[in-house]
């Protein structure tokens, strides 16, 4: 039986820069790349534009395939350590910044547009000085902008470059990871066939932490339980965050409510763009997307209440995926509601939709009730940010504005690695966003190359 030195396991970014990185260090590794998704070329959405959305495939080619869950996503670099994952526990912010600018020189070179938003020093500050006088906190970051209709050239372009120097094996779903005496031995996939290595990058993605956290705990790996980001994503004229979005693309919006004392916060921000859903393990929420090519009328952005469970809480993405299929329930898929209708303690209908300055761009969301899917806790929360975010973008705080629910990001218990992401199992690295190390596309390529590099010194 072949034994790999690295084997990879998951096609998304992480997995994606490790390869690279391993390419480029140390070529003489054979590396083998599994994933269980579609390429590029047959990643196809056969639900995408008819009545009723999703279809609920056993394999959704939205969130799992080669590029991962960010393949046709809005596609941004955040280029800064504040925010984006938790690598700055385990690297200087000084490091972690210089690997984040070494990830996007490789963006670049495959392709990445030249322009960053984020970097007019005056007009930044005027925006934070705003934006605290209406008690919010706005963190400032240059982003590098990809599009949803451009990362699929750029991942494309690395594919290209992967392929005569590692093997990729798409449609190869792993199920188990094999360990002896406390090293990584290689995997069992769901055939029942099995592959062997010296070294395993778990890179699952969110596609894939749930099975990564499930085999966490088959192999007694100390976790972390990370907060639990769940809301909804709001749909406004763009006209009312242009002034914002044309400086920063993406405003990193921090709020904490006097109510609770939770955090909410703004999370990938689509200006003129469009609300998509999206299949996690079978069931259906809701994102955003903004194209290079085209323009829509209208901006989105997901409003997040970060809650961190304490024991014997052990299941985030449970109980994220319970909250999501309660909309599913009640809406066959995404749920969408008028904050008006929502003051008014009334569902939204079509007829009352009909009646909205903003023409929803997600045309399979059913009007609905969202109060009857989210806690009251969460509900006021989202309330009270967005009355808040009406100082700084006025025009939010009213009942045209469209909330669609759910908006859940299925962010792993974090596994406990070193600086190099290698786990207390000896071989095994773990990285990227459904490992629970990251929570951005900048990040997730970062850990990539961390534990690209960690094996490349080990040899």
């Amino acid at each position: 039986m072949t034994v790999w030195d690295v084997i990879i396991v998951g096609a998304g970014p992480a997995g994606i820069f490790a390869a690279l990185e391993l390419c480029r260090k140390t070529p003489e590794l054979s590396v083998l790349i599994l994933d269980k998704g579609h390429d590029l070329e047959t990643r196809k959405c056969p639900g995408r534009g008819i009545m009723g959305g999703c279809l609920k495939c056993d394999l959704c080619s939205i969130t799992c395939g080669w590029g991962g869950a960010g393949a046709f996503s809005d596609g941004k670099l955040t280029l800064t350590n504040r925010f984006g994952g938790f690598l700055h526990e385990y690297l200087s912010q000084s490091g972690l910044l210089e690997l984040i600018h070494y990830i996007d020189g490789i963006w670049l070179e495959f392709g990445a547009t030249d322009r960053i938003f984020g970097t007019e020093k005056s007009a930044i500050s005027e925006l934070v000085r705003r934006a605290a006088t209406a008690g919010l906190e706005l963190i400032p970051a240059p982003i590098r902008h990809l599009g949803s209709d451009n990362s699929p050239k750029i991942l494309n372009n690395m594919y290209e470059y992967l392929k005569p120097r590692v093997a990729v094996r798409m449609l190869s779903e792993v199920k188990q990871i094999i360990v002896h005496d406390n090293k990584v031995q290689g995997v069992i996939l769901a055939d029942g066939s099995e592959e062997r290595c010296r070294y395993l990058i778990a890179a699952p993605g969110r596609e894939g932490s749930s099975w990564f956290s499930e085999e966490a705990m088959r192999l007694q790996l100390t976790q972390e339980i990370n907060p639990v980001d769940i809301g909804v994503r709001v749909e406004i004229p763009a006209v009312i965050a242009d002034d914002i979005t044309e400086k920063v693309w993406e405003p990193k919006i921090h709020y904490y409510s006097r109510a609770f004392d939770d955090l909410i916060r703004t999370f990938c921000v689509c200006p003129r763009g469009e609300v998509v859903i999206e299949n996690t393990g079978g069931v259906v929420t809701v994102n955003g997307h903004s194209w290079s090519g085209y323009s829509t009328d209208n901006t989105n952005f997901a409003l997040l209440v970060s809650k961190t469970f304490t024991q014997p809480f052990r299941k985030p993405i449970t109980y994220g995926k319970y909250i999501a299929s309660l909309a599913n329930m009640l809406g066959g898929g995404v749920i969408v509601q008028r904050l008006g209708d929502l003051w008014e303690g009334r569902r939204s209908t079509e007829k009352r939709l009909a009646k909205s300055m903003v023409e929803p761009t997600l045309k399979e969301a059913t009007p609905g009730d969202l109060t009857l899917v989210l806690p009251y806790r969460y509900i006021q929360n989202i309330l009270e940010m967005l009355k808040a975010l009406n100082n700084l973008m006025p025009g939010i705080w009213a009942k045209h504005t469209l909330l669609y629910g759910v908006e859940v990001k299925f962010y792993s218990a974090r596994v406990k690695v070193s600086e190099d992401m290698s786990t207390e199992i000896e071989g095994l690295y773990a990285v990227g966003d459904g490992a629970g190390i990251t929570r951005s596309l900048a990040q997730a390529s970062v850990s990539g190359v961390l534990a690209a590099r960690g094996i490349s010194a080990r040899g």
